[in-house]
């Protein structure tokens, strides 16, 4: 390290790679400090110098890992339409309108957001939203063994409206949330043994996806509407949902806060409006929850969120419009893998799913090809985290098993 006119040069080889800072502001520099912070908050600290300091640390402490830089390039379609990077296969476990492979229940139409529960003896369930308009909506599920096999199907909700996203509790259970004027959300049990549950107190709109912090039991909710709200709900007991307080985002002169929905079931007035200085966002997607953060999309502006409710702190992750790398459009449903990485599916765009890292480097993860007017929806992790399901929305309804080296 040498320095110059009050200015630190480094020259370093750091696992392969070399480091250059300089008062020039070079490319090079600019590129990795940039992958090890993520492109907005590098532009927030500023200047080369900025970028060494945040540099030192990393080479004082021995790290030498390199930023993820996602899975490699897609290779071409394979037998189920689908382009993967190497050393990941596919397998589809369930198409619309025909009987679930081993069972008597026929999948449903419009599958939409989904997630995976585990089970007693290493196996899980797969639940999947039907977004049809009432009495055709509800939730299906596909049950699998330890090994992977399909042994059952069923519904586990029927008789909804447009059940479009959702979300997971802690608890074992499955949020579905009716994306029409004073929607509600519905608790399920993915094992189809108790009956869905109304959730009335969790509020009335029109409801996208839900994401619950397992430390405080507090649900977050979007909103699909182009001035749509965030909203938290406070259970009065940690995982009983049947009563507490919603609250939704303000923001005034700058500053977040959140404040209490005087009438959840928005009788006269819908909830977005009953309080001043409620913080718009541009058609609320998918949410989720994972180290310690909430992620959410909006498809309005195609942007990714990144809020971390122990601090109120509120940024961007992914916008297509300032992102060096945007291919990521038609922003919906989300998961976090085990990593933090945050998986995006498309509504139309390229219509694929797309990692973006903690750092905010952003890669296509799988794509479907040969299928026009459809969704990428329902991303999900089974519990060991080694497959990922998702479905195509329409032309046909697909569901779909991909099994690889996810990190």
């Amino acid at each position: 390290m040498s320095f110059s006119d009050g200015f630190p040069q480094i020259r370093v080889g750091f696992c392969g790679f070399i480091v250059a800072m300089s008062k020039t502001g070079e490319r090079g520099d600019t590129l990795m400090a940039r992958d090890a912070l993520g492109r907005r908050d590098f532009l927030r600290l500023g200047g080369t110098g900025a970028a060494a300091m945040l540099l030192l640390p990393a080479l004082s402490s021995g790290s030498c890992a390199p930023p993820f830089p996602g899975y490699g390039p897609l290779l071409d379609p394979n037998g189920d339409g689908l382009r993967l990077p190497a050393g990941f296969t596919s397998r589809i476990v369930a198409t619309s309108n025909v009987a679930v492979a081993g069972t008597a229940h026929t999948w449903h139409l419009n599958p939409d957001g989904g997630a995976c529960f585990a089970q007693p003896g290493g196996g899980w369930v797969y639940v999947s939203n039907s977004e049809r308009a009432a009495p055709f909506g509800g939730v299906g599920r596909i049950e699998f063994d330890a090994a992977g096999t399909i042994i059952a199907a069923g519904s586990i909700c029927s008789g909804t409206s447009t059940n479009c996203a959702g979300g997971a509790t802690p608890w074992g259970t499955w949020l579905t949330g009716e994306e029409v004027s004073r929607g509600r959300i519905l608790e399920c049990d993915p094992t189809g043994v108790a009956p869905a549950v109304e959730r009335s107190a969790l509020g009335l709109f029109t409801h996208e996806a839900a994401a619950v912090d397992p430390t405080t039991g507090i649900v977050y909710l979007t909103e699909d509407r182009v001035d749509g709200g965030l909203y938290r709900f406070l259970p009065a007991e940690v995982g009983d949902l049947s009563a507490g307080v919603l609250e939704v985002l303000t923001e005034v002169e700058g500053t977040l806060a959140w404040a209490p929905v005087p009438d959840p079931a928005a009788v006269t007035t819908s909830c977005r409006y009953q309080v001043a200085g409620t913080k718009a966002f541009n058609g609320g997607e998918g949410i989720a929850y994972g180290s310690g953060m909430l992620h959410f999309t909006t498809k309005g502006d195609n942007r990714v969120w990144r809020y971390r409710p122990a601090t109120n702190v509120l940024d961007i992750l992914y916008d297509d419009n300032t992102s060096p790398t945007p291919i990521l459009t038609g922003v919906d449903n989300v998961t976090i893998g085990r990593k933090g990485d945050v998986l995006v599916a498309e509504d139309g765009g390229d219509l694929q799913i797309v990692l973006i890292t903690p750092t905010g480097r952003v890669a296509a993860v799988v794509q479907l090809v040969g299928v026009t007017g459809s969704e990428i929806t329902g991303p999900a992790f089974s519990p060991a985290g080694d497959r990922l399901y998702f479905s195509s929305q329409r032309n046909p309804g697909t569901t779909y098993e991909v099994t690889g080296p996810f990190r």
